[in-house]
């Protein structure tokens, strides 16, 4: 606050996903006054002297004359996260030189935790999309899925990336998270069995239908290598001679913007801008590829709630500027760039400074990009997962006896109904489960029951003969 603004190196890094990784560029602030006039540029008005000195004026007032002595850092850092709160924007964060690093440190090849994307929604910790194959995806959790406690401490008013240190943590420990589903009332216990989660990106197989031959190429996020990993896969697949390309990107939160760009300069021809980049000022810098003729086979996209921010400009460059088929569900609508500040000790600052836009203009924030054809997987697929703390019977009537339901009928056992309540029926399909996973036959649904429930349930999702969604997008290619 008191002092004369030193040679200050700011490292700005566009990020497109709600965690995001570095892609840096340096500018130089040589003088206090070339500091003070760029922010006088920027905000469009001159910041008023009177007023930089009422915030010196209160700081000093604090440090001199307050009751008790006070921590200078942590009441720099408190008034640096008051004015990011001010924006009530959950992107736009601040980041101490502690949490910066540790957050870097999920920026490598790998990271210890439980593997989700998350933002700041409503002053909650929200689930953007689990990592494929990781803890947070096999313990049942989901895009929107809002934690409300760690380990029994209420997230109210914890700050972001204080949130996700208590939710990472070393593997083989267990993270308690009380979720709150959106359409559920009640809190669920969810148990997360932390692990390593491998940044792995880009993962590649072939499908035979109709003596055709389908590559699909899954992105689950936009990291530092997933343009090399995928110009590799793709070529791979090119080379085997595919009759046609799936681009899944459902359950994908984003990452960099250069990436995506990379990627699209491989599969959007230059008719239209693959994407435009809107600053405060409605100024617009549209990108456009260099590839000039579509490929020689058809593409179709494959997106769902869970596919937010930089996985939603390669969909939308699909769509808009390729033309080509989007099968699922709506995404998850975050239309907005974030720039990362280094300020020199450490600590950074991560501000929303853009917006971006589709092909055709479109800003899809909070709105999510359309599939050009809807398709949802089965409901078991949705279902929320079972707490284990406490034994559903017969004439009970709640929202677990109607997850277990739905997981007893997506399995071929019969509940009768799927409204919450513990029928007769549901008793015998219960007795049928438990016979068949040389489990005690009570018609209860204990403790044992619903684990193994829920492990049939995770088996029956990862079972590619149940994706209605890849299944519908290998068919308009087959056709």
């Amino acid at each position: 606050m008191q002092g004369k603004v030193a040679a200050l190196l700011v490292v700005i890094a566009l990020l497109i996903g709600s965690g995001g990784t570095y892609a840096a560029f340096a500018l130089f602030q040589d003088e206090p006054s070339s500091s003070e006039q760029s922010l006088k540029q920027n905000s469009g008005s001159d910041i008023a002297s009177e007023e930089l000195q009422k915030i010196n004026k209160t700081y000093e007032l604090i440090t001199d004359r307050y009751v008790s002595d006070v921590n200078q850092k942590d009441l720099l850092d408190g008034a640096i996260k008051g004015m990011i709160d001010t924006l009530e924007d959950p992107y736009s964060v601040y980041m101490d030189p502690e949490t910066a690093e540790q957050f870097s440190q999920s920026l490598g090849s790998s990271f210890e935790g439980i593997g989700a994307e998350v933002s700041m929604e409503d002053g909650r910790v929200t689930i953007v999309s689990p990592y494929k194959d990781s803890p947070a995806e096999k313990a049942g959790l989901r895009p929107n899925d809002k934690i409300m406690t760690i380990d029994g401490e209420s997230t109210e008013g914890l700050d972001l990336y204080d949130a996700v240190l208590k939710i990472r943590g070393e593997k083989g420990t267990v993270v308690n998270l009380g979720v709150l589903r959106p359409g559920v009332s009640e809190v669920m216990e969810v148990k997360v069995t932390r692990d390593e989660i491998p940044i792995e990106t880009v993962y590649a197989k072939t499908i035979e239908e109709n003596g055709k031959t389908i590559g699909v190429l899954q992105v689950t996020s936009f990291s530092e290598n997933t343009a090399e990993s995928f110009s590799k896969e793709l070529k791979k697949l090119e080379d085997q001679g595919i009759d046609g390309l799936v681009l899944d990107v459902r359950n994908n939160p984003g990452g960099l913007l250069n990436v995506v760009s990379d990627m699209s300069e491989e599969l959007i021809p230059n008719d239209k801008p693959y994407v435009q980049i809107e600053d405060r000022q409605g100024e617009k810098q549209s990108s456009v590829s260099s590839l000039e003729e579509k490929k020689d086979y058809p593409i179709v996209g494959l997106i769902d709630r869970g596919s937010a921010s930089a996985a939603e400009i390669l969909a939308g460059a699909l769509k808009e500027a390729g033309g080509y088929d989007l099968v699922g569900e709506t995404s998850f609508g975050k239309g907005t760039v974030q720039t990362t500040v280094d300020l020199g000790d450490g600590s950074n600052i991560k501000l929303t400074m853009y917006k971006w836009l589709t092909p055709d203009g479109n800003w899809i924030h909070k709105e999510g990009i359309e599939p050009t054809v809807k398709a949802e997987q089965p409901a078991y697929f949705y279902v929320n997962p079972l707490s284990a703390e406490k034994t559903l019977e017969y004439d009970q009537n709640n929202e677990q006896v109607e997850s277990a339901q739905v997981m007893l009928k997506g399995l071929g056992f019969e509940p009768g109904r799927t409204d919450g309540y513990y029928s007769d029926k549901t008793t015998t399909a219960v007795k049928a489960f438990q016979r068949s996973n040389d489990l005690t036959v009570s018609g209860k649904i204990d403790e044992k029951t619903a684990q193994k429930l829920q492990e049939n349930i995770v088996d029956s999702i990862r079972n590619p003969e149940n994706d209605v969604q890849l299944e519908t997008a290998v068919e308009l290619l087959t056709k």
